[in-house]
């Protein structure tokens, strides 16, 4: 349920109400009695529950796992179990120390 925050007209005090959507708003301050309007404020969120972290994902494994891994290297993309690539560039010559 969203929280609703409002302020008093007459003596500026603000509040705060949990509420549904289908409630009506508040129009009594419950300080004074005066009249009161709804203000805008940001949302407050609250993740709750896995799956927000990278290391709240569920590992694969098994078949599931091969598939993926063919599917990602088909798209071009380093699978996790895969070789590193060997270089290619020679390695340099080693130099001589014999004096001619």
């Amino acid at each position: 349920m969203p929280l609703y925050e409002y302020q008093c007209d007459a003596c500026q005090h603000r509040f705060e109400v949990i509420q549904k959507f289908s409630d009506a708003p508040v129009e009594v301050c419950p300080s004074c009695g005066g009249t009161v309007k709804k203000l805008i404020s940001s949302p407050a969120i609250q993740f709750k529950g896995t799956g927000w972290y990278i290391t709240d994902y569920a590992k694969k494994s098994g078949a599931n796992a091969s598939s993926a891994n063919k599917s990602a290297d088909a798209a071009g993309e380093k699978s996790s179990d895969s070789k590193p690539a060997e270089s290619t560039t020679p390695a340099p010559a080693a130099k001589s120390d014999a004096k001619s």
